[in-house]
């Protein structure tokens, strides 16, 4: 059978995806040796010196990367509520919506996907909060509209297949961030840190540091709860999360802002409004519990 664009599209994605994950374990960065000596929590830590990108990561840089990435996350599962992708038999079913599903549907799945808008909009004012200080104030963000390959939700695999590559880079965003954070924390801790990054106490860096972990956790959920909605078995088929090649957050080829990339140029595909996602979002997410880490 012929390969559509958007099937050859998602897997380019994930095969760009295996030949990082090949570099790094050729230089030896998932040896749980690297992983151990890479972050020492005095003086000046070993891994920082080894990757320059991420000593170039500032504080604001490393916010505005995941406040990006949130939005995107936003708007890839509002749009995947509202698309025809939703009429599915394994979402709400022929004929059923986001809010009302079918005979035919799985309002479980559905609602899988309703909570993960929600929880992907409340990440993202807690990154806008720690940029301006103004949640809610999301038409200031750095981008509003992102762009999906062309039938990105039209179709469950299509959907899926996106939804697979976006958590798995969100997830080693997530993992990256947590250890920028702790180095951080460190030098914070030793007056090591200079310019704008200075303003933010070493206990600051560690709160950072737990709530980057609150989140990836969420997003691994994600990961999972997509693969039970396209039967994948087992659903859980990771024992360990990985970075997914990426090396920092904010600067170098292998940077998280790199991976996003995609999504914010238009040649990837049309072009999907967040500002409409921030309207309407309440139409069709489920709130559920939860509230940041603050000590």
């Amino acid at each position: 059978m012929k390969k559509t664009e958007l099937e050859s599209q998602i897997e380019n994605i994930a095969q760009a995806r295996l030949d990082r994950r090949k570099f790094f374990r050729q230089a030896g960065y998932f040896g749980l040796g690297a992983a151990a000596s890479g972050l020492a929590l005095t003086g000046t830590p070993a891994r920082a010196q080894s990757n320059p990108y991420q000593t170039q990561d500032t504080t604001a840089e490393i916010l505005t990367a995941f406040l990006i990435a949130e939005d995107l996350a936003s708007t890839f599962y509002y749009n995947g509520l509202v698309g025809a992708v939703i009429q599915d038999p394994n979402l709400a079913g022929p004929g059923g919506s986001a809010t009302n599903v079918g005979t035919g549907g799985n309002p479980g799945n559905v609602d899988y996907l309703r909570a993960a808008l929600f929880q992907e909009l409340e990440h993202a004012q807690i990154f806008r909060n720690l940029l301006t200080g103004k949640p809610n104030a999301s038409s200031a963000d750095p981008y509003q509209t992102f762009y999906f390959p062309a039938g990105t939700f039209d179709t469950l695999s299509s959907f899926l297949g996106i939804l697979d590559a976006l958590e798995n880079a969100f997830i080693g965003a997530y993992i990256t961030v947590i250890q920028e954070f702790s180095v951080k924390a460190a030098l914070a801790a030793s007056g090591k840190l200079t310019g704008a990054d200075a303003k933010y106490s070493a206990k600051q860096y560690e709160i950072f540091a737990k709530s980057a972990t609150s989140i990836m956790g969420v997003e691994c959920e994600h990961r999972v709860l997509g693969r039970v909605i396209g039967n994948e078995n087992p659903a859980n088929n990771l024992t360990y999360e990985s970075t997914d090649t990426l090396q920092s957050i904010y600067n170098g080829p292998h940077s998280a802002v790199v991976a996003l990339t995609p999504f914010l140029t238009s040649s990837t595909g049309p072009g999907y409004s967040f500002q409409q996602v921030i309207t309407d979002a309440r139409l069709v997410y489920v709130q559920t519990s939860g509230s940041p880490i603050s000590n």
